[in-house]
């Protein structure tokens, strides 16, 4: 082999090692901020704005396909029946049906009296945007050719709830099938609020990564009080010396995804001492986001990565390049 050809080769492993470790610029259920959340357009701009992960929800219908959702019923906040009528509560769990009945719903834009749409009022409307598959946006990224493009996977399950899906066994099971299948295990987290899921995750797929969303305020926690231990499959961090951290890497995870008002410089900082990536949700505040950034978290998870570009541009941080 050529010097040159070697001096390529080791430039190209270089730079390959410095992406692997770059800031993580995630785009919260697909920039929701700008586009119709969760949705095949929302991911097609992030790609082209330049972003390192498209973060998304699933759930999965009555016939057991996986769908890209952020609740786990009809939301009356974003969906139209084929009527053009916005559907009303009590609605029914995207579990109850089938993949063509959940075709028939519009979610191309935010309902405009209500507060959701006072708090994204510049998002994009693109009416007829329908509920994706996750097999259909794994088909979008391929073909578009964003090779570099990752994916943080959430899983809808509620602990509390559980009638509203299957159970968190049969969850982990048919998204890592699905991942297994679209050839995109080297490019997925899979995360969530329910641990349950993410030990069966760690069992079934070892090289997957996990991430382990957390929220502690007065009015919901999944991490203290009488119902954490049915959140953390058991590894409340009351049993950890009250420490999330410490919690999130007894379970076996490998990133700690806590709301971003639940974290602090020494949280950051013990995390890091654990071997635990950090990767706040949910940022659209620039003061805010400069701040996490000089605590040296890994990434952060925003509606907005127009305005995360910015600031990790203002920080000198490598940003995510475009895509088409």
């Amino acid at each position: 082999m050529s010097f040159k050809r070697l001096a390529l080769v080791a430039l190209s492993s270089l730079l390959l090692s410095g992406a692997a470790g770059a800031f993580d610029l995630e785009a919260h259920r697909g920039g929701r901020a700008l586009w119709p959340e969760n949705t095949l357009p929302a991911f097609a701009n992030a790609i082209a704005l330049g972003v390192t992960t498209l973060e998304l929800d699933t759930g999965i219908s009555k016939d057991g396909t996986l769908i890209i959702a952020h609740e786990r019923h009809v939301d009356t906040h974003l969906a139209r029946g084929a009527d053009g009528q916005w559907v009303t509560a009590p609605t029914p769990s995207w579990h109850s049906l089938t993949l063509a009945e959940i075709g028939r719903y519009d979610v191309g834009r935010i309902r405009p009296d209500s507060d959701y749409a006072k708090r994204f009022s510049r998002q994009q409307s693109i009416d007829g945007t329908r509920i994706p598959t996750l097999a259909s946006l794994f088909d979008l990224v391929k073909a578009k050719g964003a090779d570099q493009v990752r994916f943080n996977i959430e899983t809808k399950i509620d602990p509390t709830a559980p009638a509203d899906t299957v159970d968190p066994e049969q969850f982990a099971h048919t998204l890592v099938e699905a991942v297994r299948k679209a050839g995109m295990e080297n490019r997925v987290t899979i995360q969530s609020f329910d641990w349950r899921t993410l030990l069966v995750v760690q069992r079934i797929a070892p090289a997957i990564p996990t991430a382990y969303l957390t929220i502690d305020d007065p009015e919901e926690s999944n991490v203290t009080g009488p119902k954490a231990a049915a959140w953390t499959a058991g590894f409340a961090p009351a049993d950890h010396g009250g420490s999330v951290p410490a919690a999130v890497k007894a379970a076996g995870g490998k990133v700690w995804s806590p709301y971003y008002r639940n974290l602090s410089k020494e949280l950051v900082a013990q995390a890091k001492a654990l071997g635990l990536q950090v990767l706040p949700w949910t940022v659209d505040d620039a003061a805010a986001m400069r701040q996490l950034i000089d605590w040296k978290v890994d990434g952060i998870i925003t509606d907005d990565p127009i305005l995360l570009r910015q600031v990790m541009a203002e920080k000198g941080l490598a940003l995510p390049a475009a895509g088409h």
